[in-house]
C-alpha cells in the first residue's frame, strides 16, 4: 500500500507540472494578466455506479462453526430442525434411516461471493485557481453475498438425491454499506471542455447487516443470531434489535475523465479503488472494493 500512495503522490507532481505547461489552453487571464482556471469555486454532485466488494467478510454469512450466526444452530432447533427433517422426508430426499434432526450434518460450507451492486452518492467539492481542491462525499451501497453448502447424515446413508452423498443447499446474505470519504482533489484541464480529475483520500464506512438466510429444500430460515447466542426454541425469547456490523476505515484514490462546461456543470466517468476495513464479527481484514462511477456536478458557485 506503501508504495501505491508514493505512486499516487509522484503522479499528482507530475499532473501539476504537466498542467502549469498548458495554462494557455485551460486558463483566462483576469484584467491583471493572472490565470485564472475555469470552473473554480463550489460544485455539489451526484453520482451512481457499479461496486465489486472484498469477498472475504462475504463468508461471515457462510455460517460457519464460529460465526455469529451459524447453520447448526437452526438446522439441530427445537422450532426449525424438526421442520426441515420432516420437509426433507416428505419430499424424498431422505430415507428413514435418518430418524431425527441430530443426524444432519453439513458436510461442506462452500466459499461466499458478493454480487456486483449498485452504489449511490452525493457530495461536494471545492476547487481552487491552482488546479488543487477538497472532496466530501457521502456513498450508500446494498451487498448481496451468495453461497452454499452440502447437508448429509452423521452416518453417510440415507440420502436419497442423485448423487446419494448430499443435498445442495444455498445461502444469502444482505448487508448496508455507506462510505464517508474526504479527499485532496487535483484537476487538469485537457482542452477546452474536457478535464483529468485525480483524488487521494481517507475513507470511513458502516456496515449494517440486514439479512443472513440458508435455503434447504425450497424454504428459506433465518440464520441470524436473534436468540443471543443460544439454540431457537419455544422457550427462548427473541430479540427485535440485532446490531451487527460496525465503523471500519480506510484510503481511496479515484481518476476521472470528465466533459465540463463552464459555469453550468460536468459530467464525469471514473474508477475509485478503496483499500479499507469493513467490520463484521470474524471478517475484518483489510480488502479491496472497486467502484466504476458517473458523477453529475453543478459548478461554479464563485460567490461561496
Amino acid at each position: 500500500m506503501r508504495k501505491t500512495l508514493i505512486f499516487i503522490g509522484a503522479l499528482l507532481v507530475s499532473s501539476a507540472a504537466m498542467a502549469d505547461g498548458q495554462k494557455s489552453l485551460s486558463s483566462e487571464a483576469t484584467d491583471d494578466g493572472v490565470p485564472r482556471r475555469k470552473s473554480s469555486g463550489l460544485s455539489v454532485f451526484a453520482s451512481a455506479g457499479a461496486v465489486w466488494a472484498d469477498d472475504n467478510t462475504a463468508n461471515f454469512y457462510s455460517g460457519r462453526p464460529g460465526n455469529a450466526n451459524t447453520i447448526d444452530r437452526v438446522l439441530h432447533s427445537e422450532t426449525y430442525g424438526n421442520r426441515i427433517w420432516q420437509e426433507l422426508k416428505n419430499d424424498g430426499l431422505i430415507s428413514s434411516s435418518v430418524g431425527s434432526k441430530d443426524e444432519l450434518q453439513v458436510v461442506e460450507y462452500g466459499d461466499m461471493y458478493y454480487r456486483t451492486s449498485l452504489q449511490f452518492g452525493l457530495g461536494i467539492r471545492y476547487d481552487y485557481e491552482s488546479g488543487f481542491g477538497w472532496l466530501l462525499r457521502f456513498d450508500l451501497s446494498r451487498l448481496n453475498a451468495l453461497g452454499a453448502f452440502n447437508l448429509s447424515s452423521t452416518n453417510g446413508t440415507g440420502i436419497l438425491t442423485p448423487n446419494h452423498q448430499y443435498i445442495r443447499c444455498g445461502l444469502m446474505g444482505r448487508e448496508d454499506r455507506i462510505n464517508i470519504d474526504v479527499a485532496i482533489t487535483r484537476t487538469i484541464d485537457l482542452g477546452d471542455n474536457l478535464c483529468l480529475e485525480i483524488d487521494l483520500g481517507a475513507s470511513l464506512n458502516n456496515t449494517k447487516v440486514k439479512e443472513s438466510l440458508m435455503e434447504i429444500d425450497g424454504s428459506t430460515y433465518s440464520i441470524l443470531d436473534i436468540w443471543n447466542g443460544q439454540s431457537p426454541s419455544s422457550y427462548t425469547g427473541s430479540y427485535e434489535y440485532i446490531n451487527q456490523g460496525g465503523i471500519g476505515w480506510g484510503v481511496f484514490m479515484s481518476g476521472f475523465i470528465g466533459y465540463q462546461v463552464e459555469g453550468i456543470g460536468a459530467i464525469k466517468a471514473g474508477y475509485t479503488c478503496h483499500h479499507s476495513k469493513a467490520t463484521l464479527e470474524g471478517y475484518t481484514a483489510m480488502g479491496w472494493v472497486h467502484c466504476l462511477t458517473v458523477r453529475f456536478e453543478i459548478n461554479n458557485f464563485s460567490f461561496l
